[in-house]
C-alpha cells in the first residue's frame, strides 16, 4: 500500500482533557455587527468587516485554530482541550468549551454543526442556534477507532461519517437516525476532508479520488492519475460542481501543487485544470453563485467558472510568496463571506477585501500582529 501523506490536521499535538465544562455566562452585548476573526501567534483577534479595524485581541497562548460555529454569531476555537466557544459579536472567549482531545473538522450542514475530535474518534453534533448561556445538547456518535476524521449529518438526520484508525484511513460509512450503519464503502485510501454540493450531493476525498454520496448510494469517482489526492474541498449548495485540490507525488515531503480538480456530482466526472501556479490548502473558497475561487502563490486570485471550467477572472493582490514547509505556520488564506473575498497576507500584516463580482480591490487594512486563519461567525 502506498505511503499516506501527513495530513495538516492530524499533525496537531493537543492533550487530552476531561467532561465538558458547563459553567453559564451572560451573553455579551453586541459590539460588532459583522465582525471577521483572524488567529496569530498567541491570540485571537476581532475585526469589524466593514471596515477591517481591529475590535478586540484575546491573548490566548499555543496555536488555535478557528471556524464559524454557524449561528452567524460564534466561532469555535480548536485549543488545546477542545472545541472553546467564541462569542465575536460580543467580542467574549467564553469559558464553555466541547471537550474533545485532538479537535479535528469542523462541519456545517442544514442547520446542524458537527465536531469530530481525532483523539477518540468522538462525533458530536448540535443546533448552532442553541448556542446561549449554556452548551447546546449536543447527539453523540462514536467511531470505530480514533483517527484524523471529519463527519457530516444530512437534512434528514442520517450522518455521513469516515472510517480508519491511527495508522490508516480507508473510506466512509452512513449511519441512519439511530445510529444503524446503512452503508459503507472502503475504496478510499487516505480519506479526507469533505463538501456537499447542489441537491445534497457529498464529496469525500480519497488518495486515487473521491468517493460521492447521493440518493442513498456510494459511488467510487477516480482519479486519473495511479495516485491523484484530493484531500481539500469547497462546495456550494446551488453548484453540482465541487473545487478540490489535486496532488500526485505521494512521496513528497511536501507536494506544491499547480492543478485543482472539478468533480461534477451529477454526471460523476472529474476534470482537471492547470493554473499555471501552486496554492496550498487554504486557498480554496466558492463564490456567492457558485464561482470556484483559488488563491495562487503568484499572488493572484482566480474566479474559475466550474462548469466550463476555465478562469474568467485572475486578480493581482498580493506579491509572489511561497508555501512554508510547516503547515501551521501562516500563509496567505482565502475565506469567502457573502460576495467579498478576504485574503490575508501576514508577511505585510495586511488584510485585503475583494468584491467577488467586480474583481474590485475594496479595502485593504494593516493589522497589529500577522494574520493566520481567518473565518466568520
Amino acid at each position: 500500500m502506498k505511503k499516506l501523506l501527513a495530513l495538516p490536521l492530524a499533525a496537531l499535538a493537543l492533550t487530552a482533557c476531561g467532561g465538558t465544562e458547563t459553567k453559564t455566562s451572560a451573553p455579551a452585548a453586541a459590539k460588532v455587527t459583522d465582525p471577521l476573526v483572524t488567529t496569530y501567534d498567541g491570540g485571537l483577534q476581532i475585526l469589524d468587516r466593514a471596515t477591517l479595524k481591529v475590535v478586540q485581541d484575546i491573548p490566548l497562548p499555543g496555536f488555535n485554530r478557528v471556524n464559524a460555529a454557524g449561528d452567524g454569531r460564534h466561532v469555535l476555537v480548536s485549543t488545546a482541550t477542545g472545541f472553546r466557544v467564541l462569542d465575536a459579536t460580543g467580542t467574549t472567549l467564553r469559558a464553555e468549551e466541547f471537550a474533545a482531545p485532538k479537535p479535528g473538522h469542523v462541519v456545517r450542514h442544514a442547520g446542524r454543526t458537527v465536531l469530530f475530535s481525532d483523539g477518540t474518534g468522538k462525533i458530536m453534533t448540535f443546533d448552532p442556534r442553541e448556542l446561549g448561556t449554556t452548551l447546546p445538547k449536543v447527539t453523540t456518535h462514536t467511531s470505530e477507532h480514533p483517527h484524523h476524521g471529519v463527519a457530516i449529518r444530512l437534512k434528514d438526520g442520517r450522518l455521513i461519517s469516515t472510517l480508519g484508525t491511527e495508522d490508516e484511513r480507508t473510506g466512509i460509512r452512513v449511519l441512519d437516525t439511530t445510529g444503524k450503519e446503512i452503508t459503507r464503502n472502503e475504496q478510499c485510501p487516505g480519506v479526507h476532508g469533505e463538501a456537499a454540493a447542489k441537491d445534497e450531493a457529498v464529496v469525500i476525498g480519497c488518495e486515487n479520488g473521491v468517493l460521492l454520496y447521493a440518493e442513498g448510494k456510494i459511488t467510487k469517482i477516480a482519479s486519473p492519475d495511479e495516485y491523484g489526492r484530493i484531500g481539500n474541498q469547497a462546495g456550494h449548495d446551488e453548484s453540482p460542481i465541487v473545487l478540490g485540490d489535486y496532488k500526485t507525488d505521494p512521496d513528497a515531503e511536501l507536494e506544491r501543487p499547480e492543478r485543482i480538480s472539478l468533480i461534477n456530482t451529477a454526471t460523476g466526472k472529474l476534470r482537471l485544470l492547470d493554473l499555471g501556479a501552486s496554492y496550498t490548502f487554504r486557498s480554496l473558497g466558492r463564490g456567492p453563485h457558485g464561482e470556484a475561487l483559488v488563491l495562487g502563490t503568484d499572488g493572484a486570485l482566480r474566479i474559475i467558472d466550474p462548469e466550463s471550467a476555465k478562469a474568467t477572472r485572475k486578480i493581482k493582490i498580493l506579491a509572489p510568496w511561497t508555501e512554508p514547509t510547516e503547515w501551521q505556520e501562516a500563509r496567505p488564506t482565502l475565506h469567502v463571506a457573502g460576495g467579498t473575498a478576504y485574503v490575508t497576507d501576514p508577511a505585510a500584516k495586511k488584510l485585503h477585501a475583494v468584491t467577488i463580482e467586480s474583481g474590485k480591490l475594496e479595502t485593504t487594512a494593516d493589522l497589529p500582529k500577522a494574520p493566520n486563519e481567518i473565518t466568520t461567525p
